[in-house]
């Protein structure tokens, strides 16, 4: 019995004891270290936020930096209680390239949102034209950007698509030009009609004083020429002013006698029949 006694005695200050002195130098190195990783964290956060950077992007750089640094402390941990962390290493290594090839499509998806966040070719609440789609846009993801379309649809764009296209950012300049075309009659008086438009069009409400409304001929058909009638307005509100200054139009032509030429309303006829 004291030979068994005398064993566990010397198997728990050979084996037990220094075990039990590796699991808690594991446990305080895992609270230093978290500690440590936590202030990090709050230290990069404010100093990306004096930088002015995207929400958005400021999350995904904490998320990086916290959870490569968890990783290396995990790795210490794991090779002071004796763990071999070299074969680990390379599993975790080996196991990021089968996930990063797997997943290719997400990843330059992702690639694309930090390039979207950090080059900002457009701005959430920014109307735009890209991959496909127009809208008003409402999140830029790590993945997808989502828009608003004018008819009330949501739609989610994949940001390597969205990227690889040419953007066309609607809202960016303070105003927004609008071109509606009047064809005319050959025999109509065009410097007068020129100067109608330019007077109705100009008191359109939402039409900007500055720059300055424009009237011209655009080009010639063999019906006549043809006007561009072009005003500024604020780019939230080119949707309505385009309508109301397409009514202001019409109104002048109506004033003046204007009537469809016949070779047009029969072209208009046989593209309704067809």
């Amino acid at each position: 019995m004291e030979a068994i006694l005398n064993q566990l005695k010397s198997l728990a200050l050979t084996e037990a004891l220094p075990f039990m002195l590796k699991a808690v130098g594991a446990l305080v190195l895992w609270f230093v270290g978290r500690t440590i990783i936590t202030g990090f964290r709050r230290v990069l956060n404010l100093g990306l936020q004096k930088r002015q950077l995207d929400a958005t992007l400021i999350r995904y750089i904490e998320s990086l930096f916290a959870g490569s640094l968890t990783i290396l402390l995990l790795l210490a941990i794991l090779g002071m209680m004796g763990v071999e962390t070299t074969s680990f290493a390379a599993l975790l290594a080996a196991a990021g390239i089968a996930i990063g090839t797997a997943w290719s499509g997400l990843l330059s998806n992702f690639a694309a949102g930090v390039f979207l966040l950090v080059l900002r070719p457009f701005r959430v609440g920014d109307e735009i034209s890209a991959g496909g789609a127009t809208g008003i846009v409402q999140e830029i993801g790590l993945f997808a950007t989502t828009l608003d379309t004018s008819d009330n649809l949501r739609i989610s764009v994949g940001n390597n698509r969205l990227f690889g296209d040419n953007i066309v950012n609607f809202t960016h300049h303070p105003h927004r030009k609008l071109t509606i075309k009047v064809p005319l009659l050959h025999g109509v008086d065009v410097p007068t009609m020129m100067r109608a438009l330019a007077e109705r069009v100009a008191v359109v409400p939402g039409v900007l004083p500055q720059p300055a409304t424009d009237v011209e001929v655009v080009e010639f058909t063999a019906l006549g020429p043809v006007l561009g009638v072009g005003v500024y307005c604020k780019p939230t509100q080119a949707t309505a002013i385009q309508a109301a200054t397409a009514q202001a139009v019409a109104e002048i032509l109506i004033a003046s006698g204007y009537v469809v030429p016949q070779q047009t309303a029969q072209q208009l006829l046989a593209a309704k029949a067809s």
